[in-house]
């Protein structure tokens, strides 16, 4: 499916399914809120009324189902009826396995999707990571035909009148942003090397007219980044800092996203092994979440000023690569004594949000990450987990998760019981901790945030990816729909401000005491 270009459409129009095959696709209450009228022109002369009612009546998802219309042609399928407070009304993830099963074959497809309106932009997502970009299959090269899939938005319950070209627009900026992150984060190293990465953010800014900050290889050693350079250093390709920057008049805040974009980590001298070393190319899922989110939030019209930084290094092994019981001193003024090489991911995303705070004057610095495997097993497969000094925010990340299909969850934050298993008798911390068996998500997160200090007043979000950034061998492009989700009423953008849960009330935890009325600025 790399070759498949995907079109979001007020109408698809009518067409005989044997020439342009069809997948109808919703719960099942909304499949039979559709009026035979609607599905006529795309089903006719293959399906009757009388066939599609059938269908209909046949389906029974447990959590899914799905029924052949006509042949190989047609299918309509039916999401899950209901699902747990912890996934997505949308049932997202069945929303992308069902078009991978289900999708007829051909090179022109249509996809009717039936929901209520505050689904569809997390629908559209779903869909967008049933297409990946990346395929080196030999096969591919020789196909110079171009594959369309056209997607057409059927919608019920409240609020369901027409799509609108605005809401369409959105979708469109929002999928390709999924696609180009989950792009970035499937092509293996040897071509998705820092350079490369670099191209990819110029690319970006270029179709945004912003010109990037570029801080690279030994003028990150100069300038005091002693966390990114220590990481990249051994590797052909030198570690970078770079920046987009988007400051609009009128802006009342400023926002940081930092990504962890590691475009490969053999562990360093803590060498993984053979069956952990494989799959490492995707330790760069952050910076490219943060990249694709960047150009949507753009380009749909974001009204306060924001930062991209990425924070880009490939942990390799050689001479100059860094050794355990090396000291680095970071950009924040703090020592750190290394006691494994292959907690990279904290090293240099404490750079990233130290700059940040520091250089850029952030109110508000998310930043995104693949650090832990210990995440998966904290949270799952399925959802992020999220550590933040800000209750009404570790809620506000859950229900834009929840309204997404980006899910989240959230993990313990209590630096006053943790963060002491970073002591170093030498250095101002170590960078992994002494007691593996105690939280160790959270604990990296806070490692993090000491960078830019507990007691500091505004919002400081850290978001783990390390498992949701990919299914199977696949990637995900797990991470955009979520921040621009979380940050939709920063937009100019109708859907965004539907699906995002700042601006409306959020439920804050008994206790929290918000330190700065920076705090609630998008609230």
């Amino acid at each position: 499916m790399a070759n498949v270009g995907l079109q979001f459409q007020a109408s698809a129009g009518d067409a005989d399914p044997q020439s342009r095959p069809l997948l109808l696709l919703g719960q099942l209450h909304h499949l039979h809120r559709v009026p035979w009228s609607h599905v006529r022109g795309k089903l006719q002369p293959r399906v009757t009324e009388e066939l599609w009612q059938a269908a209909l009546s046949t389906l029974n998802p447990n959590p899914t189902d799905s029924c052949p219309l006509y042949l190989n042609y047609a299918t309509v399928a039916a999401l899950p009826s209901r699902v747990s407070r912890h996934n997505s009304p949308s049932a997202a993830h069945f929303v992308t396995r069902l078009v991978r099963t289900c999708l007829p074959p051909g090179t022109h497809r249509c996809i009717l999707m039936v929901c209520e309106r505050s689904d569809a932009f997390a629908s559209a997502c779903a869909l967008a990571r049933a297409f990946p970009l990346f395929t080196h299959r030999s096969g591919a090269s020789h196909r110079s035909e171009k594959k369309t899939v056209t997607v057409e938005f059927f919608l019920v319950g409240q609020d369901n009148g027409p799509v609108e070209v605005s809401t369409l627009q959105c979708l469109t900026n929002a999928t390709e942003g999924v696609r180009l992150a989950a792009r970035i984060v499937d092509t293996p190293c040897n071509e998705m090397n820092t350079d490369t990465f670099l191209e990819e953010i110029k690319k970006v800014g270029k179709d945004l007219g912003i010109t990037p900050t570029i801080i690279r290889d030994e003028e990150l050693k100069t300038r005091g980044f002693g966390g990114i350079y220590g990481v990249g250093k051994a590797a052909l390709h030198p570690p970078a800092l770079a920046v987009l920057s988007h400051t609009p008049e009128g802006a009342t805040q400023t926002i940081a996203w930092v990504g962890k974009g590691i475009v490969y980590d053999t562990g360093g001298l803590s060498i993984k092994g053979k069956t952990t070393m494989p799959g490492m190319k995707r330790d760069c899922g952050g910076a490219a979440a943060v990249l694709g989110a960047f150009r949507a939030a753009i380009k749909q019209g974001f009204k306060d000023n924001l930062h991209a930084v990425f924070c880009l290094a490939e942990n390799s092994v050689g001479p100059n690569a860094t050794r355990p019981d090396d000291i680095h001193l970071l950009y924040s003024g703090k020592t750190v004594e290394i006691n494994n090489t292959d907690a990279e991911g904290r090293l240099v995303l404490a750079d990233g949000v130290s700059y940040a705070c520091k250089d850029l004057g952030a109110d508000i610095i998310l930043d995104m990450a693949t650090l832990t495997g210990a995440q998966g097993i904290a949270t799952g497969k399925y959802h992020a987990a999220v550590l933040t000094n800000s209750a009404e925010w570790e809620a506000a990340c859950v229900k834009a998760g929840r309204r997404c299909g980006d899910l989240v969850h959230p993990l313990v934050y209590c630096p006053e019981l943790h963060f002491s298993e970073f002591t170093s008798a030498v250095a101002d911390m170590k960078n992994s901790v002494a007691d593996r068996d105690n939280s160790p998500s959270s604990c990296a997160g806070l490692f993090i945030a000491s960078h830019i200090g507990f007691d500091w007043p505004g919002v400081w979000v850290h978001l783990d990816i390390a498992a949701p950034v990919h299914a199977g061998e696949r990637a995900t492009g797990f991470g955009v729909a979520l921040l621009l989700a979380l940050f939709g009423r920063a937009s100019e953008d109708p859907l965004l401000n539907l699906v995002s849960p700042l601006g409306c009330e959020v439920d804050a935890q008994e206790g929290d005491v918000e330190r700065d009325s920076k705090r609630r600025r998008l609230v």
